[in-house]
């Protein structure tokens, strides 16, 4: 006969950063039963997305050129 196979048993030794024994494939997660997100829904959610973070886009540039035109009227004087 064949030699009896040795059962591996795993300790934790809480090193890992989060449990993973809840992780399984990408196929094994989602629904089978609701369809793959098309073009075009995924075009929508990326173009409101970009809408959303408009205004605050704007509001970083316009304070980079801020801080750019002051450091640049400090070291033109400063010259």
């Amino acid at each position: 006969m064949g030699k009896k196979k040795e059962k591996v048993t795993y300790i934790d030794d809480g090193r890992s950063l989060a449990d993973m024994s809840g992780v399984s494939g990408p196929r094994l997660t989602r629904n089978p039963m609701k369809p793959a997100p098309r073009f075009k829904e995924a075009w929508a959610t990326y173009w409101n997305a970009v809408k959303m973070m408009f205004l605050p886009m704007l509001a970083v540039i316009g304070a980079l050129v801020l801080i750019y035109g002051v450091m640049y009227l400090l070291f033109s004087l400063a010259a």
